[in-house]
């Protein structure tokens, strides 16, 4: 880390030299200024961590001075300097935002103490500023991998409503990255200074899920041996994401409803009413409106989730989508567990591409990290891959051996064992089936009923 840079604007330069001295000789980056004036400009073209200023010198008093160094940077800041009996001067400065004042003359040892303080806090600042700037990178929608025309639309929809408050319900199957979208969502909008909390409703028993969303009071229950405060409070004036949103208990999506509704909310076993201020986004992999003709999920509550609706779609049907994430989690795989691998072969790639992947891009992405993970060279091959993708190679080729049976007979054979496979994919439904296979219901039975005939002729 840099040194701390120090700037020392006083008029009169015997106190000027002296300050300077004095922390030059504790390794500060000192620059000093005669005037309000000079010290503005040095704040403009240079990298000023704390600020010392006298309160009052003849172009610009401290007071102007914090005021016009706050608009050029709100965070640095500023130590007063005002002359003994000036107190009501060092009040205003203190309610305009400075650090803290001194008396006139100052004491070192003291003004040291204030510096290493605000130093402190410049720390401080300048950490978290590193580290939500990191969580914006990570979670911004330049992390989501994608090329396919399938997404784009997906990725634009979240791109506008992140600026907004509105609630946002995100539907998908599990894997397809429906918490990156969240916090996507959360880290692109005005919230993204506030928390991102999230609850997985699908990851609770259901007795708890009423105490983890709205907190309880101590003696509530058996067990509850003090005060816990829940997500909804923790989450104020941010963003909570509530996963598998349609596992909740029929009672406890009452409450949920009146949240979204007022923004109040009551702990379990007690009265008094709070207030919160929180967006909403939820996911599911279920079927709500099936559930709601069920009775499971109240319909209320679904047009309250429903603002704006994102479904992202499965990795099976955005295969463009796959080399991309190939890569992606090849690279940060092998920066993670310190591996040579460097590439996947195109035959590893190519045999990728034909599985349909049921359970999305996260087993995509333990399936590279298992294959780094236990790769011997800097190439993934084939033989890297688990045997349920493995087995693709046999069922998915046609074979290459020379055969004694004419071409239309091998044809006929190859079409009779794609059909079949289909039928067992789909568990015997022909309507599902000719609909994977592009035809007709009716020529899938044309051709069902030519392989018996064939088979007993």
């Amino acid at each position: 880390m840099p040194r701390v840079s120090l700037l020392i604007i006083d008029d009169e330069q015997p106190q000027r030299e002296n300050l300077k001295g004095f922390f030059v000789r504790r390794h500060y980056e000192v620059f000093t200024a005669d005037g309000g004036t000079g010290g503005i400009e040095l704040v403009r073209g240079r990298r000023i961590d704390i600020v010392l200023t006298d309160f009052k010198m003849p172009d610009m008093t401290g007071l102007e001075v914090l005021k016009r160094v706050k608009e050029i940077n709100p965070e640095i800041p500023i130590i007063v300097m005002t002359a003994f009996g000036s107190i009501e001067s060092a009040v205003e400065a203190m309610k305009a935002g400075a650090f803290d004042y001194l008396q006139k003359p100052v004491n070192l040892d003291e003004v040291e103490l204030l510096v290493k303080r605000a130093a402190e806090q410049w720390r401080l600042i300048s950490e978290n500023r590193e580290l939500r700037e990191q969580l914006e990178e990570r979670f911004s929608f330049s992390e989501i991998v994608s090329q396919s025309r399938e997404m784009e639309e997906v990725l634009n929809t979240a791109g506008r409503v992140a600026k907004t408050n509105a609630t946002v319900l995100l539907r998908g199957e599990s894997g397809t990255g429906k918490e990156l979208f969240a916090r996507a969502i959360h880290f692109s909008s005005l919230r993204k200074e506030r928390p991102f909390v999230v609850v997985n409703c699908a990851a609770l028993p259901e007795t708890l899920i009423e105490s983890e969303l709205f907190g309880h009071e101590k003696g509530a229950f058996t067990g509850a041996d003090r005060l816990r405060i829940g997500r909804f409070e923790e989450a104020d004036g941010g963003t909570l994401f509530i996963d598998e949103i349609g596992d909740i208990p029929a009672h406890i999506q009452v409450k949920l409803l009146r949240v979204l509704q007022s923004g109040e909310l009551q702990r379990v076993g007690g009265n008094e009413t709070l207030q919160v201020n929180v967006r909403i986004i939820a996911a599911t992999n279920r079927n709500l409106e099936e559930m709601m003709r069920e009775g499971s999920f109240r319909e209320d509550l679904y047009y309250r989730l429903n603002v704006v609706t994102i479904v992202i779609p499965p990795l099976r049907s955005r295969k463009s989508d796959i080399p991309l994430l190939i890569d992606h989690f090849l690279r940060k795989h092998a920066q993670r567990h310190n591996a040579a691998v460097k590439e996947v072969s195109r035959e590893a790639v190519d045999l990728l591409m034909k599985y349909d992947f049921p359970g999305n891009v996260r087993e995509l992405e333990h399936l590279i990290e298992r294959a780094v993970i236990l790769g011997h060279d800097n190439l993934i091959t084939t033989d890297d891959l688990p045997a349920n993708v493995r087995h693709l190679r046999s069922e998915r080729n046609i074979p290459r051996e020379i055969r004694t049976e004419s071409l239309n007979e091998q044809l006929e054979s190859f079409e009779q064992a794609i059909i079949l496979a289909t039928l067992q994919k789909t568990g015997g439904n022909q309507r599902q089936a000719a609909k994977l296979l592009g035809i007709s219901e009716r020529n899938l039975r044309y051709k069902l009923g030519k392989f018996k005939s064939d088979k007993s002729t």
